[in-house]
C-alpha cells in the first residue's frame, strides 16, 4: 500500500504585491446506493424553478442550491480547484483504486470527480456517484455509474466499499454522525474513507479582511441561514472528531490554505484563489438567492446590494482572504 502524500501548501500565503488594488481580479469584469436509489422517471426530471433558478426536485428543498447548467459549470470549477489546492490530487487516502476497488462518491454532484477517478484508475472495479440531481453527462468511463439517491436515508447497499468519498457537502447533510455511521458501515474491513471540506470562516493572515467586508457578511449569513434549517454551513472542524466516535482508525487531518482572489504570490496558489474569486463573483447569486430570501427574509433589494458588494470585494482585491480546507482520511480496522 502506498504512503499516503503530504502536499505542500504554505503556512501562510504571501501576497503578490506587483497587483494594484483594483486590478488584481480585473478579467472577472463587473459581473462575473441506498434504499432511496432512483430511477431517472419523470418526477425526478420534472425539477423546480425559484429565483429565476433551476432547482432539484427529488427530496425538495433538501438542498439549497440551484443544479442549473450555470451551476454546475461552476461545480466543474469548484473539482479543478481542488485537485489544483492538493497538487494534481483527487484523493489523499493510500489506495490504490486500480487494485479493483469499489468506489462511492457521495453527493457528486456533476459527477466530475468520479468521472476524473475513472480516467486515471481504469483497473478500478466500480466507481459509484449519488447525488439528489440527474445532472451527470452520459459519456462516462465504463468503470463509473451514477445514481439519484438521498445519503441521508437508510443505505442498502449489496456490497460494502473500498473507498467512501465525500467532498463539498457544507449545507447538505442534517445529522452528519449518523451519515458518518452509514459511511463506516458500507466501508469493508480495512477500507478508507475520506471527507473534504473547507472551514466556512473567511479570515486574513495580514489584517486586510476586515468584519464588514461584504464576502464576510455573506458567508455569516449562510451560516446563520444553514443554522436555522438545521443543515451545518461548517461542519469541516467537527468531522475528525465524528470519524472517530463511528470507529474509524489511523485517522489523519491535512489541512490547507484556499485564498478567494488572484493575490497569492505562489502561481499554483493564484491560480486557484483566482478560481475562487470567480466562485463568489459567479456563484454569490446562486449562494444568497434561497437562504437569504425563503430563510433569512432579506428583500430582493437587500440581496442585490450583498451580491454586489461581493462582486465588488473580489474585484478590488484588497482582502486577501482565506479558507482552511481540511481533508480528512480514516481507515475501517481490519
Amino acid at each position: 500500500m502506498p504512503e499516503p502524500t503530504r502536499p505542500e501548501n504554505p503556512e501562510r500565503v504571501e501576497v503578490d504585491e506587483t497587483i494594484a488594488e483594483g486590478d488584481g481580479d480585473s478579467s472577472y469584469g463587473s459581473d462575473v446506493g441506498s434504499s432511496a436509489s432512483t430511477s431517472l422517471n419523470s418526477s425526478v426530471l420534472k425539477y423546480e424553478w425559484k429565483h429565476g433558478r433551476r432547482y432539484h426536485s427529488y427530496q425538495s428543498g433538501t438542498y439549497q442550491f440551484p443544479n442549473d447548467e450555470q451551476e454546475q459549470d461552476r461545480l466543474d470549477m469548484i473539482h479543478h480547484v481542488f485537485y489544483r489546492l492538493l497538487n494534481d490530487r483527487i484523493f489523499l487516502a493510500p489506495i490504490n483504486p486500480n487494485d479493483s476497488l469499489r468506489v462511492l462518491d457521495i453527493g457528486t454532484g456533476t459527477g466530475l470527480w468520479a468521472i476524473h477517478l475513472g480516467d486515471e484508475y481504469p483497473g478500478a472495479e466500480t466507481i459509484i456517484g449519488n447525488d439528489l440531481s440527474p445532472i451527470q453527462p452520459e459519456w462516462i468511463p465504463p468503470n463509473v455509474q451514477f445514481v439519484v439517491d438521498d445519503v441521508e436515508l437508510d443505505w442498502a447497499e449489496p456490497r460494502p466499499f473500498d473507498f467512501i468519498h465525500c467532498r463539498y457537502m457544507a449545507a447538505a447533510i442534517k445529522d452528519w454522525p449518523r451519515l458518518v455511521k452509514q459511511m463506516y458501515e458500507n466501508t469493508k474491513p480495512g477500507g478508507w474513507v475520506e471527507l473534504q471540506e473547507s472551514v466556512n470562516e473567511l479570515y486574513s493572515q495580514d489584517g486586510s479582511l476586515k468584519p464588514d467586508d461584504p464576502m464576510v457578511q455573506m458567508m455569516e449569513g449562510l451560516t446563520k441561514a444553514c443554522e436555522m434549517i438545521g443543515r451545518s454551513m461548517n461542519p469541516a472542524p467537527l468531522m475528525e472528531g465524528w470519524i472517530k466516535d463511528a470507529g474509524f482508525v489511523n485517522v489523519t487531518v491535512q489541512k490547507f490554505k484556499l485564498p478567494i482572489g488572484g493575490w497569492p504570490k505562489d502561481p499554483r496558489l493564484k491560480e486557484v484563489g483566482t478560481l475562487m474569486g470567480v466562485n463568489f463573483t459567479e456563484g454569490v447569486e446562486a449562494f444568497t438567492a434561497a437562504l437569504f430570501k425563503d430563510v433569512l427574509g432579506w428583500s430582493q433589494e437587500e440581496v442585490t446590494i450583498l451580491n454586489a458588494g461581493v462582486r465588488n470585494s473580489i474585484k478590488k482585491g484588497s482582502a486577501h482572504a482565506i479558507f482552511d480546507f481540511l481533508v480528512v482520511t480514516a481507515q475501517k480496522p481490519e
